[in-house]
């Protein structure tokens, strides 16, 4: 379909229901207009491409389930109503041309030189890891031209790389594979270059969040084949927001901190013979408590009692929102929280302890939730440094973000909606 025709299909029912579900009502006429303007600035680079298609994937909130995915663990998650958004056509070249309006940046990919740079960082290195996993997978891949704009905010633990990786995994999917992949093997594809190209040692929670779509609970315990169920609630019906605290981005290199929290808790499965936390038990540990601490550390022995609790509260999250108990699904948030603070530890970096933004946060949230006595709140993300989760009753969310916002920053506090729909072409949504 031309730009033309685009726009003029982004003004249809059929289009304003979709961006309803995508953003909220109060989102249509701003994604109306955010989507034409993309058209306009696609055709200005491409002219010559004619054929284009639409395509979102959305960032993710991590509910539930604090570093359990890389030890085959258990979470709860969902998409959420920030997305990267992007035009897309092929060029019938070996070729693949990609502009990113939020970050200014223009890069082309040779489909036949896929080799990472030294550094093994960046965007252009993500890039070649996602056509080298589509490969390695056997699937099809080409040249395509696209130009792509994001609002899932950097560097705070919403998963604005899993959101890139998920879209052109979409774009890849609709214009070689003829959409035979599935969000399975887009989230495979999205750890397999995280995993080779930039060597970061992510799981699948990110990915699979970003590709599903809605609220979700995963179970790794079989990770070539997670087990994924779709959760029907809808925070909105309990009168409650979820909101996203931006701390701050963390002044220290984090990549160990983050690679030592799947390392240590492994450290203690390796004792009893195992590869991660899944394959052994709670009780294999306390029985063997003495010798696990010497053979791992304590600080490893605090990690993996966190990972089997935390599997625990997903379990028991996910029973409450089914059985409509939501005050006993906020108690495990705030329990979940607490886990994350004090046995996994991932609330700042003892490189730099003086720098304490999320567990600032943090206190000033308990602070504020004690006076009210209402909502929970708890770490975000891979956490050290980035963002926390808070939910809080409607009538107090304008209050709670004023408040935090003075002490953290204007714009810096979000509210947030689970949307319904993971990493889609626009056009084939429409279809159905």
């Amino acid at each position: 379909m031309k730009v033309t025709d685009t726009i003029k299909l982004l003004k249809s029912d059929d289009s304003r229901r979709l961006m309803a579900s995508l953003y909220g009502e109060e989102g249509i006429e701003t994604n109306i207009k955010r989507y034409e303007e993309l058209l306009v600035s696609f055709e200005k680079k491409f002219p010559q491409d004619e054929d284009v298609l639409l395509f979102s994937a959305p960032g993710r909130t991590e509910i539930s389930g604090n570093h359990t995915d890389h030890n085959h663990g258990k979470v709860l998650a969902g998409s959420i109503n920030l997305d990267c958004v992007g035009v897309a056509a092929i060029n019938g070249t070996r070729t693949v041309t990609i502009i990113s309006e939020t970050y200014n940046q223009n890069f082309t990919i040779d489909l036949d030189d896929l080799k990472p740079s030294e550094k093994k960082a960046g965007t252009i290195d993500l890039t070649k890891g996602l056509f080298k996993g589509f490969l390695e997978a056997g699937h099809e891949i080409g040249g395509f031209d696209a130009y792509i704009t994001t609002n899932v905010i950097s560097a705070a633990g919403v998963s604005s790389s899993a959101s890139y990786e998920m879209l052109l995994c979409s774009m890849i999917n609709t214009f070689f594979n003829q959409g035979r992949l599935t969000a399975v093997d887009y989230a495979h594809i999205g750890k397999y270059s995280e995993n080779v190209y930039w060597d970061k040692s992510s799981g699948l929670l990110d990915q699979m969040a970003c590709a599903v779509g809605g609220l979700i609970t995963i179970d790794f315990k079989n990770p070539s084949e997670p087990k994924v169920e779709k959760i029907d609630f809808d925070f909105a019906s309990r009168n409650h927001s979820l909101i996203i605290v931006n701390t701050g981005k963390g002044h220290a290199d984090l990549s160990e901190d983050y690679s030592l929290v799947p390392l240590e808790m492994k450290k203690v499965a390796e004792f009893f013979g195992k590869e991660v936390c899944a394959e052994i038990t709670e009780e294999q540990v306390l029985l063997n408590l003495n010798e696990v601490r010497e053979f791992a550390g304590d600080r490893s022995v605090l990690r993996a009692l966190h990972f089997f609790e935390e599997n625990k509260r997903v379990d028991a999250e996910v029973a409450a929102l089914k059985e409509g108990r939501f005050e006993d699904f906020l108690h495990n948030i705030t329990a979940s929280g607490n886990s994350s603070w004090k046995w996994l530890q991932n609330c700042f970096t003892n490189t730099s302890y003086q720098e304490q933004g999320i567990t600032v946060a943090l206190a000033l949230t308990e602070l504020f939730l004690g006076e009210k006595k209402a909502g929970a709140c708890r770490i975000h993300g891979g956490g050290f440094a980035g963002v926390i989760m808070t939910m809080i009753p409607n009538e107090l969310a304008d209050e709670y973000i004023a408040y935090m916002e003075k002490a953290m920053g204007q714009g810096n506090a979000y509210r947030m909606s689970i949307r319904p729909y993971g990493a889609i072409c626009f056009e084939e949504i429409l279809k159905q």
